[in-house]
């Protein structure tokens, strides 16, 4: 709160750590607990700079369910046999899609159905008869997951650092940037179980990496006396090849939707009610025509075209130079502009067929402003263009409810009758359905410069990003406080 300095996108908060730079982020965890996560933001460093940031509750206080034996963050990562920088790189220089990743990885290790890595597969280590937590992450580049664990049930508590109102699945599918908690309990025959991970993939025809990461739960007797001992106590034969768990198809939109509808908060909430800026925003891909002076080998996208992506329209631009944060802080023009449509330019049947002329958005660094206070909501609307995907859309500096998710174009005469205002979840990331629409809701209370974009990383290259700028409101408390004095400079 108030310190937007601290958030991390380049050019949108701060100008990126230089080379043998350094910075600290210094800010103040407030009503969150659970699992988060922090990464680079930079190009597609993130692809190896990242970890788990976990909040327990208050000292004194419990978990608002049973208190796990251990807990385990499991960190879902994407790896590829390149520096991720120069793959990202030909992509733009080409204009094509980048070359998908070669494995995807559990805690850093890929797992056993990978040549030469079997040595190295990280093992999760369970008593028969307890109940662990697992910090499920998805710090994958560019792909939303599956994530299931052979023959054990899990139990969903909590996502994006906020409870929910526990409820049983086999299969959780968590698009990049998103955390879910949940409990496990150790009620099989003691053994070794794979837990497995692999794509959720909503986009037709588009290349993914369709391999499967594993890790192996693995069922320890139980300890007696001190600790010493407990290391020399007999588990299962670690020969015991593991049971592997069924996953669903890579395109199961229904298994997605169950889980998604799954999600309550776990009592009444404070939902905003009275709307004081109503907003619609569609979200997708794009085509750019080949520029005149560009040869053919840079524009290797279909049809000799060039990827992009878009919001409203406008396919966002990161300035160079210095950031928005800084920008609107200390009043420098030319930066950015604040004509950020609140609705699309073009009303079109946005999951249909759309007309070529409207695949080309414009590109643009522009912001949406929100005054201090206001009650928001936005409608987040996949579109068909090039091909419709499952986009997880992220806004920093805020939870919000997530009110309602549906297919088709969102029709506000019938679908605000489907909204949950009583126990929606909270979270910082929705996974916006293929083809479909989500809902959300917060009050603009926590005044900067506010990066809201899809998490799939090739998606924010392309454009799919806006800035939502909130002003500050009356005095001290309810104003951005002034930027470090470590503040990288550009």
């Amino acid at each position: 709160m108030r310190t937007g300095w601290a958030d991390g996108p380049e050019f949108v908060t701060q100008c990126p750590i230089r080379p043998g730079g350094s910075y600290t982020y210094r800010f103040t965890v407030q009503g969150q607990e659970g699992t988060l996560w922090w990464h680079a933001h930079s190009s597609w460093l993130r692809a190896t700079v990242y970890g788990a940031l976990i909040i327990r509750p208050r000292e004194g206080q419990l978990y608002p369910f049973p208190k796990p034996n251990h807990d385990t963050p499991i960190l879902l990562g994407e790896w590829w046999d390149a520096n991720p920088i120069d793959v990202v790189r030909q992509a733009t220089r080409t204009g094509g899609a980048p070359n998908v990743s070669d494995a995807y990885t559990i805690n850093g290790q890929p797992g056993d159905l990978y040549k030469c890595s079997t040595k190295d597969t990280t093992t999760v280590p369970i008593h028969a008869g307890e109940t662990n937590l697992l910090r499920v992450i998805n710090a994958a580049l560019n792909q939303p997951l599956f994530f299931t664990v052979a023959n054990h049930k899990l139990t969903v508590v909590g996502a994006d650092a906020s409870y929910l109102k526990p409820f049983t699945t086999k299969v959780l599918m968590l698009g990049p940037g998103q955390t879910t908690d949940v409990l496990i309990t150790a009620d099989q025959p003691p053994s070794r179980y794979y837990m497995a991970a692999r794509a959720y993939q909503s986009a037709q025809n588009a290349a993914f990496d369709n391999t499967t990461t594993t890790a192996i739960l693995e069922y320890k007797s139980p300890h007696h006396g001190n600790h010493a001992q407990h290391h020399r106590s007999k588990g299962v034969k670690s020969k015991t090849r593991p049971i592997m768990p069924p996953l669903p198809a890579y395109n199961d939109t229904n298994t997605v939707t169950a889980f998604s509808r799954s999600f309550r908060s776990p009592r009444r909430v404070e939902v905003p009610t009275e709307i004081d800026q109503s907003l619609f925003f569609t979200v997708g891909l794009g085509l750019n025509k080949c520029p005149k002076n560009f040869k053919p080998n840079r524009c290797q996208g279909p049809n000799g075209t060039r990827f992009t992506a878009s919001m409203n329209n406008v396919s966002f631009v990161l300035p160079n130079n210095v950031s928005i944060l800084q920008a609107q802080y200390l009043g420098i023009p030319g930066v950015f502009t604040t004509d950020f449509p609140g609705k699309p330019p073009v009303k079109f049947d946005y999951t249909g067929n759309v007309s070529r002329s409207l695949w080309q958005p414009i590109p643009g660094t522009k912001a949406h402003k929100l005054k201090f206070g206001s009650r928001v909501e936005i409608v987040l609307q996949d579109t068909s263009i090039v091909t419709p995907e499952n986009h997880p859309i992220h806004l920093h500096g805020y939870d919000f409810y997530i009110v309602a998710e549906g297919f088709g174009n969102f029709d506000p005469k019938k679908d605000r009758a489907k909204f949950n205002l009583v126990d929606p979840p909270l979270r910082n990331t929705v996974a916006v359905p293929v083809n479909g629409w989500a809902v959300i809701r917060f009050v603009a209370d926590n005044p900067g410069a506010w990066l809201m974009h899809c998490h799939l990383d090739v998606h924010i290259g392309w454009g799919l990003a806006t800035v939502l700028l909130v002003e500050n409101g009356v005095g001290k408390l309810q104003s951005i406080e002034p930027p470090p004095v470590d503040l990288p400079l550009c």
